[in-house]
């Protein structure tokens, strides 16, 4: 989906709902099954960035079956705890404390696989994946740094027990990245959004220990006034997005940023 121009990802999402419930109609499943467990699929494809990467497609994204099934007359009769248990279970996966930082934005799992020729890291070097949601940056992370050790932290319930299961060889908890202490980490990697780099740069600096890292994929670090903070180091992906690396205390390079000093 991700070369398919909107509303494109939209309208299969709708369809996949439709099937879905089509073929548990032809199955003779119960309305409320028939109904509901379509609107939860498409609950959950909202969250999927590549179908909808802004709040309002999400809406929409998850909205079309429901929407269409009442515009069609269908599904009178239900109790309303069908038409709430879609919504139950989108809060559960992202749950209202979490929606001030990222979304679910999954790393590429080839997205770091150059980090180690800009930042080496001894084998045991502990890196954390800070808002590590389904797990995708913790397996582009090993495949960085095999000899890593890898931890992640998340908020969400759901996307806590499922990067668990993901990634058994990491250690992954359930809590408020803002409220983990970095300072005994050599790496804290993130992939947030604009709004929250200034307080993941504040933390940073505040906690991190000298000679530790920052790394974020696609969006720089930015001071409380929203000014970019000159990275230590920065390249980009083949794809085009930027990697940031921040040495701290921070430490620019003499020759660019696009290479490190020792």
């Amino acid at each position: 989906m991700r070369t398919l121009p909107w509303p494109a990802p939209a309208l299969l999402s709708w369809a996949a709902a439709w099937a879905l419930a089509w073929a548990l109609r032809q199955a003779q499943a119960p309305l409320w099954a028939v109904l509901a467990l379509p609107t939860a699929m498409g609950a959950l494809l909202a969250l999927w960035p590549r179908v909808a990467d802004t709040t309002w497609r999400r809406v929409f994204v998850a909205a079309g079956f429901p929407m269409s099934v009442l515009a069609l007359g269908q599904g009178g009769g239900l109790p309303a705890w069908v038409w709430l248990a879609p919504l139950a279970l989108l809060l559960l996966a992202y749950p209202m404390r979490s929606w001030r930082d990222a979304p679910v934005f999954p790393t590429p799992h080839d997205a770091l696989l150059d980090l180690p020729a800009h930042l080496p890291l001894p084998d045991g070097a502990r890196i954390l994946d800070a808002g590590c949601g389904l797990g995708d940056g913790l397996v582009a992370l090993r495949r960085a740094y095999p000899h890593a050790q890898l931890q992640g932290v998340e908020w969400s319930w759901m996307w806590w027990a499922v990067c668990a299961v993901r990634c058994p060889w990491a250690r992954v908890r359930r809590g408020d990245m803002w409220a983990q202490d970095w300072s005994a980490l050599d790496v804290v990697y993130l992939f947030q959004r604009p709004e929250t780099m200034p307080r993941a740069w504040a933390k940073a600096r505040q906690s991190m220990k000298p000679g530790a890292w920052l790394v974020s994929l696609e969006f720089a670090a930015t001071d409380e006034r929203g000014r970019i903070v000159a990275p230590t180091a920065q390249f980009n992906l083949a794809s085009g997005r930027p990697i940031w690396v921040y040495r701290l205390p921070l430490v620019q390079a003499r020759q660019g940023p696009s290479t490190l000093r020792a």
